[in-house]
C-alpha cells in the first residue's frame, strides 16, 4: 500500500520499520521539526526522522498542518492511507478525509481509556493491571475515532512507564502491519468508542512528581515507576531535592516519610512502606541506595519530605 507515515519519538520507530519490512511503499514521512535538547541545547532531529533518512525516505517537517501547504504536498503524493503514531500534531479535516483508506492512528492504550498524550504513564501511575494498543480510524477529536484493532498486554508490578513504552512500541509495530493487511482485505470492522467509559491522559509535568508519603505504599511505588524516566518522582532530604528513580514494595510500617530500615533503605508510607533502590540528591550523581548511604548515612526515624 502507498502510505504516508507521520510520527516523531522513538515510540513510532518500530511502526515505521515494520511497515518498511512488510514491503509497503512509504511515499513520505512527516515528523516534528528538529528541536534543541540537553544542557547544551543541541539541535537534534526526531528519532523518526533519523530512521526515515537511514532508509532513504523523503522527510517533511512542517511547523503546522493548517497552512494548506502540507495538504497540497499530501494531495500530490496521493497516499492510499496515512499512518500516524505519536506525531504530536492534530490533523485537520481536509487531510483526514483525503486518503481512500483514511488516517489510521497507533495509540498506546485500550481506548476509550486514556485518550491523550500520556496514556502509558498514567496507566502505570494508576496501578492498572493491563494496557495495550488500539489501532483506530482518526476523527477530528483527540483519540475519539472508531476502533479498528486492539490487543492487551499485562503491566507487571515492576514495570515502569519506560518498560511499558518499549513493549507497546514493539506491539504497535506488529499490529499496524496486521491492521493494514486486514484493512486492504476489508476485514476490519470499525467499532465506536463508548463515551461513558472514556478517560483522559493529560501531558505530564513536574508538578505531579512530588511524593506524598501520606499515600499508601502501592500508590507511591506506582508514581515512581510511572514517572520513570521523566519527570522522575521526587521528595526532599534535609531541605534538598531528592529524586527517586526506582522503588520496590517494602516490609514494615511507621510514620509517613520516616526511615524505618537502612538495609535496605525503607521508607514508611501511610500504609506499608517502599524500599528505595536508586536515587539522586540535588547536586550529586544518580546512584543505588547502598552507595548513597555510604556518603549520606541515614538513621532510623530520619524523615523525607520535610
Amino acid at each position: 500500500m502507498r502510505i504516508i507515515f507521520m510520527g516523531t519519538p522513538d515510540f513510532a520507530v518500530p511502526c515505521l520499520n515494520k511497515l518498511i519490512e512488510a514491503g509497503h511503499d512509504i511515499a513520505a514521512v512527516f515528523t516534528q521539526p528538529d528541536k534543541p535538547r540537553g544542557r547544551k541545547q543541541i539541535l537534534t532531529p526526531p528519532e523518526v526522522k533519523v530512521c526515515a533518512l537511514e532508509h532513504g525516505l523523503t522527510v517533511y517537517q512542517p511547523k503546522t498542518l493548517r497552512s494548506g501547504e502540507a495538504f497540497s504536498i499530501i494531495k500530490e503524493i496521493a497516499p492510499a492511507c496515512i499512518v500516524v503514531a505519536a506525531y504530536g500534531k492534530i490533523l485537520p479535516k481536509e487531510i483526514l478525509d483525503l486518503p481512500p483508506y483514511g488516517c489510521i492512528n497507533v495509540h498506546g492504550s485500550l481506548l476509550p481509556k486514556y485518550r491523550g498524550s500520556a496514556p502509558i504513564q498514567w496507566s502505570v501511575i494508576n496501578g492498572d493491571k493491563e494496557t495495550g494498543v488500539t489501532i483506530m480510524q482518526m476523527a477530528e477529536g483527540v483519540d475519539t475515532g472508531d476502533m479498528l484493532y486492539q490487543k492487551a498486554i499485562p503491566i507487571n508490578i515492576d514495570d515502569t512507564a519506560e518498560s511499558m513504552f518499549n513493549k507497546l512500541s514493539d506491539l504497535g509495530g506488529e499490529m499496524i502491519v496486521e491492521a493494514i493487511e486486514k484493512l486492504e482485505k476489508g476485514e476490519l470492522i470499525a467499532e465506536k468508542q463508548d463515551e461513558a467509559l472514556a478517560t483522559h491522559a493529560p501531558m505530564l509535568d513536574k508538578a505531579i512528581s512530588e511524593i506524598d508519603w501520606h499515600k499508601p505504599a502501592l500508590e507511591v511505588h506506582n508514581l515512581v515507576r510511572g514517572l520513570y524516566s521523566w519527570p522522575i518522582a521526587q521528595t526532599t532530604l534535609h531541605g534538598k531535592k531528592l529524586k527517586i528513580y526506582r522503588t520496590t514494595l517494602g516490609k514494615g510500617n511507621g510514620e509517613p516519610g520516616a526511615v524505618i530500615a537502612t538495609e535496605p533503605l525503607t521508607i514508611a508510607c501511610e500504609e506499608g512502606s517502599v524500599v528505595i533502590e536508586e536515587l539522586q540528591l540535588e547536586g550529586k550523581k544518580r546512584m543505588d541506595a547502598k552507595a548513597f548511604l555510604i556518603g549520606h548515612p541515614l538513621k532510623i526515624n530520619d524523615k523525607l519530605g520535610e
